[in-house]
């Protein structure tokens, strides 16, 4: 039997309304099918990777699990935890705990570390929200969290705009640690570092994995890190998840064609070795009236009635391999 995921999501929607703003009043006219109704889980110690195309709702369902975005329906239940609930009607110490075991490091080291602030005080700002540690230990706790995202006890005393962009990716990894979390959202977390930096990143996030056993929802868009960094991979396409599996499996065998045109594009560093890029028609269409049925069809060559008429159901063609296609079988 599969032990207790510690996070579990289940039909998680947020919609955002369009509004029009007229001369004396507002009116809605449309609704943003930003997430919708998707559902995973996530094991201890384990990482899931959520990826698509920018626009496909990737970080707002982070948002939304860690209910920084009012979620529009669904579940999330993290250790038996009721999520949603918990922020919305629980005392402050419940939510204070809560929060401390869920956190995220932001997808830009310029904009998320306050530039006023030193190092100190951006890490030991958690110690003063959440108070679970005694004033006297500060220094030690913000020395002993730099070092494991291996930076200097003196560069606690520094400013942001003194550090590279690799290093305050650091900072903000080690923000979330000074807590003591056991789920960590990381959103795009290499997306604006050069490709060394990268792989140091990543190499951090794993050893942190592996000595304290934290869980990693990873958010990207670059599937040369995914295939790095995590144990299974859910494929979002405008809202929805259209294929999910474990990470060799995906790679090896995709089943749905939206994944199978991602994993073409990623760049092989062999040059006698070609590869056949799939190159889709069209554009993504507007998630504020996504098609009907299945919502890749407009861009799917293999399009047929079906596909136009009937929404494809997430469901299990392999041992843990799920996939949102009428013709899944035939990839097999």
């Amino acid at each position: 039997m599969m032990p207790q995921p510690l996070l579990e999501v289940r039909s998680l929607y947020k919609h955002f309304d369009v509004i029009e703003r007229g001369i004396v009043r507002r009116k809605k006219v449309g609704i943003v099918h930003a997430v919708d109704g998707i559902s995973f889980d996530i094991q201890h110690g384990e990482t899931v990777a959520l990826v698509g195309e920018s626009g496909c709702g990737k970080t707002t369902a982070a948002k939304a699990i860690l209910y920084l975005e009012d979620p529009t329906s669904g579940e999330v239940s993290f250790d038996g935890v009721n999520v949603f609930e918990t922020f919305k009607s629980g005392d402050k110490a419940t939510r204070l705990k809560l929060r401390r075991s869920m956190q995220m490091v932001f997808q830009n080291p310029y904009a998320s570390l306050d530039p006023r602030m030193t190092i100190y005080d951006i890490v030991s700002e958690a110690f003063l929200v959440h108070k679970h540690v005694p004033k006297e230990k500060w220094k030690d706790r913000v020395y002993e969290v730099l070092k494991m995202v291996n930076l200097e006890e003196y560069h606690a005393e520094r400013y942001p705009h003194e550090f590279s962009g690799g290093q305050r990716q650091r900072i903000s990894i080690a923000r979330a640690l000074a807590v003591e979390p056991a789920f960590i959202v990381c959103d795009e977390p290499v997306s604006s570092l050069d490709v060394s930096i990268r792989a140091q990143i990543l190499n951090l996030l794993s050893e942190l994995q592996k000595k304290h056993g934290i869980s990693y929802l990873y958010i990207s868009h670059d599937l040369s890190s995914v295939r790095q960094i995590s144990h299974r991979v859910a494929v979002m396409y405008l809202g929805q998840i259209v294929e999910h599996a474990n990470t060799d499996d995906l790679f090896g065998k995709r089943l749905h064609p939206y994944t199978q045109a991602l994993v073409s594009a990623v760049p092989i560093p062999d040059v006698e070795k070609k590869t056949m890029r799939i190159l889709l028609s069209g554009e993504v269409p507007s998630p504020i009236n996504p098609p009907q049925a299945c919502r890749f069809h407009p861009r799917c060559k293999y399009t047929k009635d079906i596909c136009k008429t009937v929404e494809p159901k997430l469901e299990e063609y392999e041992s843990g391999h799920f996939a949102a296609c009428h013709f899944a079988k035939d990839f097999l």
